[in-house]
């Protein structure tokens, strides 16, 4: 199986490349990015293997050679994405809602995906996101429409739309330079804080980041294929069914 990741530079991001590197049924992980990933994240022995590179400038814009080469691949799990804090609604707009569909409507019109093999566009989106547009935050409705559209957009087409709203999440203990290099001071004191309270008390609202990416890299392979929705307690539930890969190392805060 061949998967297209953007956003690996950012926790989710990060978490769902580990994953994906470290499942022998995932042959290759094409990074769609603006930038390499960075030297000081530790990755799988897999990775120089497994890995191919895009840097890509604009996404906004696919040249059709690249549509056509991104279009061969079996899924493409959107990760791409950042905090609406102290962003303005046109901003947040354009990275959140245009990229995306900027993408789903490239790979569409490249024809990909098969009726025997469909294409899965797996969407990371945010608890409370808001599809009917009606929230009283920002990007909830921003993520809301892209929920709402990228379905539409899909219909009669060999491509499916796969929605992820994960809880709250932050860098595992696995990977203490993760923490250092993704979150701000004062960001990684409230990992500390929060961390214990939510897996205590709100554990349906807390992601755990291994499982977040291991869940995303499940859905892309196709496991629950009639699922469009997957709220943080789905991925919770749902993971307890899911076998352990080889080796792998579970940790937390």
């Amino acid at each position: 199986m061949r998967i297209i990741l953007t956003g690996v530079t950012g926790v989710a991001g990060l978490a769902i490349y580990r994953a994906a590197l470290s499942d022998p049924t995932v042959q290759q992980v094409t990074l769609l990015t603006r930038r390499a990933v960075p030297s000081w994240a530790k990755l799988p022995p897999s990775v120089n293997d497994k890995t191919e590179t895009i840097i890509h400038t604009d996404f906004k814009t696919y040249p059709p050679d690249l549509a056509r080469r991104l279009a061969e691949h079996d899924a493409l799990i959107w990760a791409l994405g950042r905090s609406a804090v102290g962003m303005s609604e046109e901003a947040y707009t354009e990275l959140t809602y245009e990229y995306t569909l900027s993408a789903a409507r490239a790979l569409k019109e490249a024809g990909a995906g098969s009726a025997e093999k469909p294409f899965r566009f797996v969407f990371i989106s945010g608890e409370h996101a808001d599809p009917t547009g009606k929230s009283r935050q920002m990007w909830a409705n921003v993520k809301g429409r892209v929920e709402r559209e990228l379905p539409e957009l899909f219909e009669g087409t060999n491509m499916t739309a796969h929605i992820y709203r994960p809880g709250y999440f932050f860098p595992s203990n696995k990977y203490p330079e993760d923490r250092l290099n993704q979150r701000s001071a004062l960001l990684r004191v409230a990992d500390v804080a929060m961390g214990p309270l939510m897996r205590a008390l709100m554990p349906s609202l807390y992601a755990p980041v291994e499982d977040l990416g291991r869940f995303a890299v499940e859905v892309a392979k196709g496991r629950w294929p009639q699922q469009i929705l997957f709220r943080n307690a789905d991925m919770r539930e749902l993971m307890k069914s899911v076998p352990p890969l080889a080796n792998a190392k579970h940790e937390e805060l």
